[in-house]
C-alpha cells in the first residue's frame, strides 16, 4: 500500500506535467533554480568539513533549525500548496493507518522541496566525515531532521485545516505573507551585518538549540566529532521521541480529520446591503467598476498588491540608506503606477468562469474595460499623486515634481489601456478563486511569461515621451521640461488610455466566448 501510494503521487505528477508542455517548462525553471540553491549549500556543507569544529557545528544546527522551522511554518499562510496526496480523498477508502501515514510522510518527499531538503541535509555527512562515528551520527541526525520536516508540515496542515477551509484565514494569510517577502531585502542585509557582530553569541545559541526539537538531530555528528558521545546519545533520544509524538500527533490529527472533514459553509449574512452596487451610478461600467472593487478589496489576488504599495517607501528608503543617497525614491511614484496599472492585465483570468456573467448579461466591451479600469484608478490615482508630492516634500526638489508626476501619471493612463487590451486578446495561468495567490495552477506558464514580459517591452516603448522629456530636464536643469512632460504624460496618457478600452472592448466582444473557454480549461 505504500508502494502504491508513492506511485500515485509520481502518477499524479507526472500527468500534470503531461497536462501541457508550458507547465514542464515551468517544472524545469523552478529544477534548476532549486538546483543552484541546493548546489551554493551542498558546496558549502563540503567546505565545512575543513573548518572547525564549532564553526561547523555552529552552522549546521542553526541551518537546520531553519530548515525544521520553515517546514513548521510555511504550511500555514500556504495551505494546500501541494494537495495531491490530501487526505480527505482517501475517506471512502479503507486504508490501513499505518500505511497511510508511512506513505504521506514518503510522499513529502517526492517533489522540489522534499528532495531540497534531503539533498542538503545528506550533504551533512560529509561535513562530518572525518572518522566513520561521526558520519554515521551525521546520517542518523540526517534522517531524522528530514523526516521531522515532513511529519511536522502534516501535523501543521492537518492541524489547521479547518482554519484553512475559512476564506478570511486564506485571504488574511495570504496577504501576510507577502509582507516579509517584500521586505527580504532589508532583512536579509540586517541579518547580514548582525551576523559578523555576533559571532561569540552564535556558537552558544547554536548549543541551546541543539538540546531542542530543532536542532537537536543535526548536532549528532559535531557532537560525535567533537568527542561527546554521551551528550549524542541524550540528543538522538530527543530526536527520536520528537519524531514519535509528531507521528502520533499526526495519527490522532488524520483519524478526525478523516472523520469529521472541514466544512467552510457560508456564515450568516445580511441581505438587502447592495454596497458599492448602491454607491456608484447604475449604468454597465458601474456595475462592472463596483464589482472590480469589491474584488480588489477582498480578493487577495488582487489586494496583495495593495499591500506591496505601502511597503515600497521602506524598501527603497532602505537602499537610500545602504548607498548614502535618496536618489531610488525617485522611482517610488513610477513603479507604483506600473504595478498597480499592470495588475489588472490578468483580470479576465482571475475572472475564471465568473467571466460567464459578463457575457450573459451582454455587457459591452467597452464599459466592461472601462469598469475594470476605472475601479483600479480610483486608488491608483491617489497613491501616484501622493508618492510623487511625497519624494518632492522629502527633498525639497520641488522643480522636479511636475516632470516626476508626468511621466508618472503618463505609466498609469498608458498601463491600464494596454491591460484593458492584454487581459482581453490572451489569458494566463492565475491562482484560481478562493486559492491562495501562490497556488498556482498547472498551464501555459511560458505563455504567461511571454505575455507580461512583451507587455512590458511595449509599456516602456509607449511611455518613451515621457522618459525623454524627464532625461532632458535632468540634464539640462530646465523645469519647462517637466512642465511639458506633465502636459505630455497627462494628454498622451489618457489618449492611450482611452484608445486601450475601445480596442480592448472590440476584442473582448469578438473573443468573449473563446476567453471563457481558455479560462475554463485553467481550471
Amino acid at each position: 500500500m505504500v508502494a502504491h501510494l508513492l506511485r500515485l503521487k509520481l502518477t499524479l505528477l507526472r500527468n500534470g506535467l503531461r497536462r501541457s508542455p508550458w507547465q514542464l517548462v515551468g517544472m524545469a525553471i523552478a529544477g534548476l533554480y532549486a538546483l543552484g540553491v541546493v548546489a551554493t549549500l551542498v558546496i558549502a556543507l563540503v567546505l565545512l568539513r575543513n573548518a572547525g569544529p564549532v564553526t561547523a557545528h555552529t552552522a549546521v544546527v542553526l541551518g537546520g533549525s531553519a530548515a525544521v522551522l520553515g517546514w513548521a511554518v510555511v504550511p500555514v499562510v500556504a495551505s494546500a500548496t501541494d494537495m495531491t496526496l490530501d487526505p480527505a480523498r482517501f475517506t471512502t477508502f479503507a486504508v490501513p493507518m499505518k500505511q497511510l501515514l508511512a506513505g504521506l510522510a514518503l510522499g513529502g518527499l517526492i517533489g522540489i522541496p522534499g528532495l531540497a531538503t534531503a539533498l542538503v541535509s545528506l550533504s551533512t555527512v560529509v561535513t562530518w566525515s572525518r572518522g566513520v562515528l561521526p558520519a554515521l551520527a551525521a546520517l542518523a541526525g540526517a534522517c531524522l531532521g528530514v523526516m521531522t520536516c515532513i511529519v511536522l508540515a502534516k501535523v501543521v496542515t492537518t492541524a489547521t485545516v479547518s482554519l484553512a477551509a475559512s476564506r478570511r484565514f486564506k485571504d488574511i494569510s495570504a496577504i501576510a505573507v507577502m509582507v516579509p517577502l517584500v521586505l527580504l531585502g532589508p532583512i536579509v542585509a540586517g541579518v547580514g551585518r548582525g551576523i559578523p557582530a555576533s559571532t561569540g553569541f552564535l556558537p552558544e545559541f547554536a548549543l541551546t538549540l541543539s538540546w531542542t526539537p530543532l536542532g537537536a538531530p543535526w548536532s549528532l555528528g559535531g557532537d560525535v566529532a567533537s568527542g561527546r558521545p554521551g551528550q549524542a546519545a541524550v540528543k538522538l533520544l530527543v530526536a527520536v521521541a520528537v519524531l514519535g509524538a509528531l507521528a502520533w500527533c499526526w495519527k490522532l490529527l488524520l483519524e478526525r480529520a478523516l472523520v469529521t472533514p472541514p466544512y467552510a459553509g457560508a456564515g450568516k449574512r445580511r441581505g438587502g446591503r447592495l454596497g458599492l452596487f448602491g454607491v456608484l451610478p447604475p449604468t454597465p461600467a458601474g456595475a462592472v467598476m463596483a464589482r472590480s472593487l469589491t474584488y480588489w478589496l477582498r480578493d487577495p489576488r488582487y489586494s496583495g498588491s495593495l499591500v506591496v504599495i505601502p511597503l515600497l517607501p521602506v524598501v527603497l528608503a532602505f537602499q537610500g540608506t545602504q548607498t548614502g543617497s535618496y536618489g531610488s525614491l525617485a522611482f517610488l511614484a513610477p513603479v507604483a503606477a506600473f504595478i498597480l496599472a499592470w495588475s489588472i492585465s490578468a483580470d479576465v483570468s482571475y475572472d475564471n468562469t465568473a467571466f460567464a456573467l459578463h457575457l450573459a448579461t451582454g455587457v459591452r466591451g467597452v464599459a466592461d474595460r472601462l469598469g475594470r479600469a476605472l475601479a483600479c484608478m480610483t486608488f491608483a490615482l491617489p497613491v501616484v499623486l501622493v508618492f510623487s508630492v511625497g519624494y518632492a516634500a522629502f527633498t525639497g526638489n520641488w522643480t522636479a515634481l511636475p516632470g516626476q508626476l508626468g511621466f508618472s501619471l503618463g505609466i498609469l493612463f498608458t498601463g491600464l489601456g494596454l491591460s484593458s487590451v492584454v487581459s482581453a486578446r490572451y489569458t494566463v495561468t492565475v491562482p484560481l478563486p478562493g486559492d491562495s495567490p501562490f497556488k498556482k495552477p498547472p498551464g501555459n506558464v511560458g505563455q504567461t511569461l511571454a505575455v507580461q514580459f512583451v507587455g512590458m517591452l511595449v509599456l516602456m516603448v509607449l511611455v518613451l515621451p515621457e522618459a525623454a522629456l524627464l532625461v532632458a530636464q535632468a540634464v539640462t536643469g530646465n523645469i519647462l521640461f517637466g512642465w511639458l512632460n506633465l502636459a505630455v504624460g497627462t494628454v498622451l496618457g489618457l489618449v492611450l488610455f482611452g484608445a486601450g478600452v475601445r480596442l480592448g472592448g472590440r476584442w473582448l466582444e469578438a473573443r468573449g466566448p473563446e476567453l471563457l473557454a481558455q479560462v475554463t480549461v485553467n481550471r
